[in-house]
């Protein structure tokens, strides 16, 4: 029998998982809801489901799993409210921006054996993941460094920037992530710069829009990070480990993979230039891990000790920029 699924938030990101669900054998999307009901109408005609509130989402009998993908300051509470009525939950990231609020819900879900799973897409990218493969095959040895490049093509919206939470919990949280899922050790120090070099309204609204941070685990293990808000050049999303026997590194996608040559030179097709088509096929390997660990009572592939930990190295990081210090996770 197929999950059944309610999504709570019908968004760009709603639409992305609930194109997933539909696409996915084990399963059903039952029902859709939005404070705007046009969005939820959309997924709903789209896809068969119905149109519910989120308080009759969360209550329903004939919803086995729900997907949250409302703002941020909404999921903390409507995670709590699902698994306290037997509803496995997987949410976007973050939890919450506030790392005691994820501790407690946390503790929520530890008490009530919930099922929870934080969306951290990367790691179900196709090609992040024959990385991850040939580290664990051990094809390049012991890993001791690792870089990640990651450049939007452009800021979003000043609305959305004052209520992310800064670049580091809405942005670089993706590499904290990437970078303990390769660095196969938890992070000891943070090291972190941050400027505004891309627009200054932008820091006028308090955040910045050019970081690079360094992570060193208690063994040496380094990864550095580096985050624009700007890339002229499309969507640069790249990745590369350095390993005692040699190096494997994931390249950027591109809208073809062809090089055209003619006497003018050598010409290739523009990068994709939005995450959402990037990562089409990690959001969709995402939901099936999903759907698979609640089907088979096995640990989600992220959890919420991942949102926790990805949280806490953001918090450190923008600690390192206020410090001009490395930051000990630890404290």
């Amino acid at each position: 029998m197929p999950l059944r699924f309610g999504i709570l938030g019908a968004g760009r990101i709603g639409k992305v998982h609930a194109r997933a669900l539909a696409g996915d054998g084990g399963a059903r999307l039952v029902a859709v809801a939005d404070v705007i009901p046009a969005a939820a109408e959309a997924i709903a005609d789209a896809y068969g489901c119905d149109v519910r509130s989120i308080d009759a989402i969360i209550g329903a009998a004939d919803i086995d799993a729900v997907v949250i993908c409302t703002p941020t300051d909404t999921h903390a509470d409507l995670i709590e409210a699902a698994v306290t009525v037997g509803k496995a939950v997987f949410c976007e990231k973050p939890i919450d921006l506030d790392a005691k609020r994820v501790r407690e819900v946390l503790k929520v879900v530890a008490a009530e054996k919930g099922t929870l799973m934080v969306g951290f897409n990367r790691r179900f990218d196709p090609d992040f993941m024959a990385v991850k493969a040939a580290i664990n095959e051990g094809t390049v040895g012991e890993v001791e460094m690792v870089t990640i490049s990651s450049r939007d093509p452009g800021a979003p919206p000043y609305d959305y920037i004052s209520r992310s939470g800064g670049i580091f919990r809405d942005m670089t949280i993706h590499d904290f992530d990437m970078a303990r899922w390769l660095l196969g050790e938890e992070v000891e120090t943070v090291q972190a710069a941050a400027s505004v070099l891309v627009d200054k309204k932008i820091g006028e609204l308090g955040d910045y829009d050019s970081v690079n941070v360094i992570l060193r685990t208690k063994s040496g293990r380094q990864a550095v990070i580096t985050n624009s808000r700007r890339a002229t050049y499309g969507y640069d999303q790249r990745i590369e480990v350095l390993g005692s026997k040699g190096s494997v590194a994931a390249l950027n996608m591109a809208e073809a993979n062809i090089e055209v040559a003619t006497s003018d030179g050598f010409r290739r097709p523009p990068l994709l230039n939005f995450f959402m088509t990037r990562y089409v096929a990690a959001y969709a390997n995402e939901i099936a891990g999903f759907i698979a660990a609640v089907t088979n009572g096995t640990t989600t592939p992220t959890t919420g000790e991942d949102g926790l930990m990805a949280l806490v190295l953001a918090d450190a990081a923008l600690q390192s920029v206020e410090t001009g210090c490395a930051v000990n996770v630890a404290q």
